[in-house]
This record gives structure tokens, sequence and C-alpha cells, in this order.
């Protein structure tokens, strides 16, 4: 997110295999993505399932519960020489 009122605030969930992407969750597009033979095939079956559902409420569980934490420690302070 790029502005206190966390309009803007995605929730992205990757998983990746040495060094190689294979699947993300993505809170704008909604669900699961495959990048690869074996993401796709996860991909389509986490969409049908319970785990889409629970990474649907991971934005507002988690990510906007906590954005004022991490706002007020990190955006909100002026860089102090000292």
């Amino acid at each position: 997110y790029s502005s206190k009122d966390l309009h803007g605030a995605e929730f992205i969930d990757s998983y990746v295999f040495n060094k190689a992407e294979y699947i993300r969750f993505n809170s704008t597009v909604g669900k699961y993505v495959g990048y690869t033979e074996h993401g796709v095939y996860n991909a389509e079956t986490w969409n049908k399932g319970s785990v889409l559902a629970r990474e649907l409420g991971e934005l507002e569980r988690y990510c906007k519960r906590n954005a004022d934490i991490h706002y007020s420690a990190i955006l909100d302070k002026t860089g102090e020489q000292g």
C-alpha cells in the first residue's frame, strides 16, 4: 500500500522452489496463478478448495490489521541524523 488509508493494499503469497516461483496468490487477482506445470496443477486444486477462502481473508485479517503498526514504525519517521 502507498497511503495510510490502505485503499491500494495488496496481499501477495508466493511459493518458490530452487529460486523459481511456481505459484502465487494475489489478492487483487483473487486467485492462485501457477507458473510451472506443477504450479498450474496446484493453482487449479487450491482455487477450488478451502485454501482459496483462507487466502482471500488474509488481506483483512493480517495485512490491514497490522498496517498501522508498520506505517507508524517506518513511513511516519523522518531521517534523523545522530
